[in-house]
């Protein structure tokens, strides 16, 4: 599966006193979701992206799973 990702969007670093779903390494089987409700979306900064969304935070690669939470796929250089 590719991702185009010349239309990403740009979101910037995490702000601490705006809603951010987890940003996890990769699937961590051991991950609890105990503060987090599955939305169905994952937010950044405030704004919700649905399940599959692709964005990119500095140089990283981030995707929306199916938890709601951010996995990381990698680095995206522009």
């Amino acid at each position: 599966m590719t991702t185009s990702t010349s239309h990403l969007p740009k979101v910037g670093a995490p702000d601490p006193t705006l809603r951010t779903s987890p940003i996890l390494e990769g699937i961590d089987e051991d991950f609890s979701l105990d503060a987090e409700i599955e939305t169905g979306v994952c937010y950044f900064n405030n704004v919700p992206y649905p399940i599959g969304a692709y964005v990119q935070s500095g140089d990283e690669l981030l995707e929306c799973e199916g938890r709601g939470v951010w996995v990381r796929k990698g680095e995206h250089l522009p």
